[in-house]
């Protein structure tokens, strides 16, 4: 269970990107109160955790519903991690989690928690087509679930940590550490992706 969590947690982290998140945070909470801001980012938290648990838990639904195999999920999923590694790489804002005008909508909204803060910027389509590929490979029984759930919740912790602290952690790492490590998650997310496309192919190849 330690190895497969060494595995999921990692994957989960890196497609979630609290980091990455905190200038979009910082910007559409601007006229905010530091109160209001940190109780934005624990429901945020709260409710994206909802979100992934539920996919993991039941998005392999989907797959019998729509006829799919994990194995092609697997290859859509880590296509889709690799665009958002790349424009990561390139510390640009990764189109698959949120466009400028949803970002503008946001900042004129009164309260951002639950869109576009929680969905799709923490579990956006991405981090839930992970959570879905990580459950999947892993098995259905109880210790894959306790996993992954182990996975989405200790992120979620984290990213709830960042935020409320979103415009300390600005400050302090300023526009450049945030574009470092940006590329820095973005490398290993693409490594992931690869993984991810890789595997499934081979599936793909075999059947």
């Amino acid at each position: 269970m330690l190895t497969a969590f060494a595995l999921a947690f990692p994957a989960v982290l890196f497609i979630v990107d609290p980091i990455g998140v905190v200038p979009l945070f910082v910007a559409m909470t601007a006229k905010d109160s530091p109160e209001k801001c940190r109780g934005m980012a624990l429901r945020a938290s709260v409710t994206a955790t909802g979100i992934l648990v539920f996919f993991a838990l039941f998005g392999t639904v989907v797959f019998k519903v729509f006829g799919v195999t994990l194995a092609a999920f697997r290859v859509a999923g880590g296509l889709l991690l690799m665009l958002t590694a790349l424009d990561m790489l390139r510390a640009q804002r990764p189109g698959t989690k949120t466009s400028v005008a949803e970002t503008e909508e946001g900042s004129a909204q009164e309260d951002i928690a639950i869109v576009p803060l929680a969905m799709p910027l923490l579990a956006g389509p991405g981090a839930i087509a992970t959570v879905m590929v990580l459950m999947a490979q892993n098995g259905a029984g109880v210790e894959a679930a306790m996993v992954v759930i182990a996975a989405i919740v200790v992120t979620m912790f984290l990213a709830w940590m960042t935020l409320r602290n979103a415009h300390l952690v600005k400050k302090v790492l300023k526009q450049t550490g945030i574009a470092i490590l940006e590329r820095i998650f973005g490398l290993i997310l693409a490594a992931i992706a690869v993984q991810f496309v890789f595997e499934g192919g081979r599936e793909l190849l075999k059947g």
